[in-house]
């Protein structure tokens, strides 16, 4: 091809050009590649290197697959000419270039009967004997025929665009105690789906109407129907029929036949309560939907084992048109709650699905206020998605309490400011009605939220209202400065400190002030944000008597010791509660950059025994930290043999623990 291009040929030019030469190979050269290029094209998903080397070696009606015939990745290269490459990070094969591929489709004489080819060599390799000797359950091991995953999956979906008498003749082959064949299951497995609950382990029981039925393939179908022994409500592991795998892929054609036969049951459920009509309803497929709703038989408002209608269902995927020929039914009810107390207009509203919100606020008998078992409202989900016009549809509504609290006490606006989203925020604050300040059952504002996530923007336009208290405690005495610094949010930290009426050093209930939660979880830029405020006392202890400093030092965050080292006014020995100090905390955790910090000041007890008599040392050798053991016992200052209160020294604790490395050291 590039040789043509060379030439001065356009692409097009190039493309017939190469083609002509691959058509002109001798032996089965030529069509070899053909094939390689039809199966490119055509298939359904980009076949692995090993699945399209077996396809190629199918020989369509033969009941014996030859591993013989599989041709090498290379040979395949070389046949091709440069118009196919391996993709070795997928480890499929791709054409050469995207626009080889729109070149082909304008040239469809290349593959004559391209699909009914596609499905006669998927069903040969499916009906050939290698293939019935596998077992149906447990899934085998496939690696001696790594096309039949695909074969199993796609030969309907071929076969349905395109049926040649010889595809009928060997899907009927195949469909033949389908339930008892590796196929079944593979395609069982592969077509299941979150809402589906069968045994994993179980036979799939999916037989060959339900396979039939799934692709939509009338013909087969009718052959089937015929046999004396098919039962049309013949449900799979999962308990569905025929009929609900026809309605779930909206094969329109199929649930006509199937509902022509006079046994079929159309409302029955399967193991979740599932019926035919709320799997077409959730996949939005009208014409079926329509066939259904024509039975007297079909109950419209039936619930699952969850309380989900196929009103429910056609709302969640926003259906619009599903959703409205449910509701020009007398006996559908458009407020009729599932197990979670959840309406259509939540599964609307909680996606953001506007047209399909306004159809339901349309119904007289929908209550737009009607909180779920959680105490959430409509409007409280649509605000926690960040829907903002389906939040403006619900707060022109005057029947709507737009600062109605859910069980744990979050409004619209609180849940709306949790998620960041500003122009949610905007419509709500908006309102006369809502109160920017309301707490939650916690104690914690919307502002209180806003700055614990870090979203600036938010915080921003609580701060601006004049009923918004920037300071308040929650029931903890978090104030929102304290839950910003604990975070790391250092814009909010300093909107906050931009305020005058916010205190940078109040303590929660422990005694914990943003400084020292900063300091604890390594913030560094938020502690010098406040180093930097002259009303902060950077020494300032918790209830337990634990400083900034002695946080930072036991979780190790040497840069944030350093902040605070440097301080003029902070003693590096001080003693919390039970008379530990940083280093005996650094020592415990094995900080070894820290210890050395500490161990550097001038002002600091390397041997500071704690009211319980351990002393760094003593610390460190309990949890076998051997290098700060090694620190520590370099100091002339350090008495390696210092007892605790109960007589026990360093090298009884190492070797009570077990940590031979230390206890060598010490008894050196």
């Amino acid at each position: 091809m590039l040789n043509a291009m060379r030439d001065g040929l356009g692409l097009g030019d190039a493309y017939a050009a190469t083609l002509g030469r691959i058509r002109a190979q001798e032996g089965g050269k030529a069509k070899l590649a053909m094939t390689t290029l039809m199966w490119i094209c055509h298939s359904e998903r980009p076949l692995l290197v090993d699945e399209l080397c077996h396809a190629l070696a199918v020989e369509i009606g033969s009941t014996h697959f030859s591993n013989d015939n599989v041709p090498g990745t290379e040979t395949l290269l070389n046949c091709c000419q440069g118009l196919v490459a391996v993709d070795k990070e997928a480890s499929t094969f791709r054409l050469a270039h995207h626009t080889l591929r729109e070149y082909l489709s304008t040239h469809p004489d290349f593959f004559p009967g391209v699909h009914s080819v596609i499905a006669e060599t998927c069903l040969t390799y499916l009906n050939s004997d290698q293939a019935k000797a596998l077992p149906a359950k447990p899934q085998p091991d496939l690696s001696s025929m790594p096309f039949l995953k695909y074969c199993s999956r796609y030969w309907g979906t071929h076969a349905k665009r395109e049926l040649s008498d010889r595809a009928v003749l060997l899907a009927m082959e195949l469909l033949d105690r389908y339930e008892n064949h590796v196929a079944s299951n593979a395609l069982f497995e592969q077509i299941l789906d979150q809402y589906d609950s069968p045994e994993v382990s179980a036979p799939s029981q999916f037989g060959g109407l339900h396979c039939a039925s799934f692709f939509g393939i009338v013909d087969v179908m009718a052959a089937l129907l015929g046999m004396s022994d098919c039962d049309v409500n013949q449900g799979d592991s999962a308990g569905m029929t025929p009929l609900a795998w026809a309605a779930r892929g909206g094969q329109g054609e199929a649930v006509e036949l199937l509902l022509r036969q006079e046994a079929v049951d159309p409302d029955k459920p399967d193991n979740v309560g599932r019926t035919p009509l709320s799997w077409a309803a959730s996949g939005g497929h009208e014409s079926v939907v329509r066939q259904l709703l024509d039975r007297q038989d079909v109950d419209p408002d039936k619930p699952d084992n969850d309380g989900m209608t196929p009103l429910s269902w056609a709302a969640i995927g926003g259906h619009e048109s599903v959703v409205k020929q449910l509701l020009d039914r007398q006996d559908v009810d458009p407020d009729k709650p599932d197990n979670l107390g959840w309406t259509a207009l939540f599964s609307a509203a909680v996606r953001g699905y506007g047209s399909v919100v306004e159809q339901l606020l349309g119904q007289r008998e929908a209550n737009p206020d009607r909180p779920d078992n959680e105490g959430m409202t409509p409007l409280s989900w649509a605000a926690i998605g960040g829907h903002e016009s389906v939040v403006k549809q619900l707060l022109d509504r005057q029947d709507v309490d737009p600062d109605k609290p859910d069980n744990l006490g979050w409004t619209p606006l609180f849940s709306a400011a949790v998620k960041g989203y500003g122009s949610v925020v905007e419509q709500l604050l908006d309102r006369q009605d809502v109160d920017p300040d309301k707490p939650d059952n916690g104690g914690r504002t919307p502002l209180s939220r806003a700055a614990s996530r870090g979203h600036e923007s938010v915080v921003r336009q609580l701060l601006d209202r004049q009923d918004v208290d920037p300071d308040k405690p929650d029931n903890e005495g978090r104030t929102p400065l304290l839950w910003a610094a604990s975070q790391g949010h250092e814009p909010v930290v300093k909107q906050l400190l931009d305020r005058q009426d916010v205190n940078p050093d109040k303590p929660d209930n422990e005694g914990r002030t943003p400084l020292l939660v900063a300091a604890a979880n390594g913030h560094k830029s938020v502690v010098q944000q406040l180093l930097d405020r002259q009303d902060i006392n950077p020494e300032k202890p918790d209830n337990e008597g634990r400083t900034p400093l002695l946080w930072a030092a036991s979780q190790g965050h040497k840069p944030v010791v350093k902040q605070l080292l440097d301080r003029q006014y902070v003693n590096p020995d001080k003693p919390d509660n039970v008379g530990r100090t940083p280093l005996s905390w650094a020592a415990m955790g094995g900080h070894e950059a820290v210890v050395e910090q500490l161990l550097g000041r001038q002002d600091i007890n390397p041997d500071k025994p704690d009211n319980e008599g351990r002393t760094p040392l003593l610390w460190a050798a309990s949890q076998g930290h051997k290098s700060v053991v090694k620190q520590l016992l370099d100091r002339q200052d350090v008495n390696p043999d210092n007892p605790d209160n109960n007589g026990h020294t360093p090298l009884w604790y190492a070797s009570a623990y077990g940590h031979r490395g230390v206890a060598d050291l010490l008894r050196a």
